[in-house]
């Protein structure tokens, strides 16, 4: 990652208000990315912007793609997005208007998928071909790996493990439901739970929470033979090993059967960096995926042989 930048999400805005801090903040990274490969070549696709959103290669030099993770639900192809954490966007067009801001072939996922991407690429899932990746932060999330191939679903939104019921007389849900990990292990949860930032969690909430988590790791082992779990997220990585403990002794507990039985628990390796490299991974299987339907070379831009 060559350079980042953030901003503090504007509470309680509405959508409008959201979207001119993120077009904000986009377009200074584009404006670094103009300063640091002076004069390179624009690697998009070149022409107008298509049916699916996309904006063509307008964009600034040395620059692939805009790829996005998002929080979800989200309708297919990402066409607008409803993160549950986000009240100000429901169905929002995220992606249509990062392409018209930018100029770039824009991709958007949901930011736990985006970050089993990253893990297999350059993180703690190298070289494993069935995993899962989750997210334990303000919310809770999860992407899938199958056959090497990040799966997607009916309408791209495969992998919400915050969603399995974990406690089924628990609390109440942003989604509707009871019990989800998210409304009883999540950052937002615990600090719901105990009045206070879900930092100060004493020792009983944070392995609370890590056996939550490790009983839906045991449930989505069992259902898709997974053989690794990779969980990140401020809340996970900021409680560290006995959050870790907790989970691992869950999972063993809860995974009985013999193949299910082998699933392991390991944190992330990419720490803060895993949302954005994840995003950047977004993009580039954009990218190839749009190339591959195209039958072109996604590096040269040539007619593939």
């Amino acid at each position: 990652m060559l350079t980042s930048a953030r901003v503090a999400t504007p509470p309680g805005a509405p959508g409008d208000t959201l979207w001119e801090a993120l077009a904000g903040l986009v377009t200074s990274m584009l404006e670094c990315a103009r300063g640091a490969v002076p004069g390179g070549p624009v690697t998009g696709d070149a022409g107008d912007a298509g049916d699916d959103g996309d904006a063509g290669d307008g964009g600034v030099a040395g620059v692939a793609a805009c790829g996005v993770g998002c929080g979800g639900p989200m309708t297919p192809d990402a066409q607008t997005v409803s993160p549950l954490n986000i009240p100000g966007w429901r169905d929002f067009p995220l992606r249509a208007r990062l392409a018209e801001l930018t100029g770039l072939p824009t991709f958007v996922d949901n930011d736990a998928k985006a970050l089993a991407l990253a893990e297999g690429w350059c993180g703690a899932a190298i070289g494993c071909a069935e995993y899962l990746a989750m997210v334990v932060s303000t919310g809770v999330g999860g992407g899938i790996v199958l056959d090497g191939k990040l799966l997607d679903g009916r309408l791209g939104n495969a992998g919400h493990i915050g969603h399995l019921v974990v406690e089924p007389e628990g609390r109440r849900c942003a989604c509707g439901g009871r019990g989800c990990l998210e409304a009883e292990a999540s950052g937002t949860a615990i600090a719901a739970i105990t009045g206070r930032p879900a930092a100060e969690a004493p020792a009983e909430v944070v392995e609370r929470a890590g056996t939550l988590v490790g009983r839906a790791i045991a449930s989505v082992a069992a259902l898709l033979d997974l053989e690794l779990a990779v969980v990140s997220g401020s809340v996970a990585l900021g409680y560290g090993e006995p959050f870790f403990d907790a989970a691992r002794r869950e999972l063993k507990e809860r995974a009985r059967i013999s193949f299910a039985a082998a699933a392991r628990i390991v944190p992330g390796s990419l720490d803060a960096a895993g949302p954005l490299v994840g995003a950047g991974a977004v993009g580039l299987r954009g990218i190839h995926r749009r190339a591959d339907l195209r039958g072109v070379c996604p590096e040269t831009g040539a007619a593939a042989p």
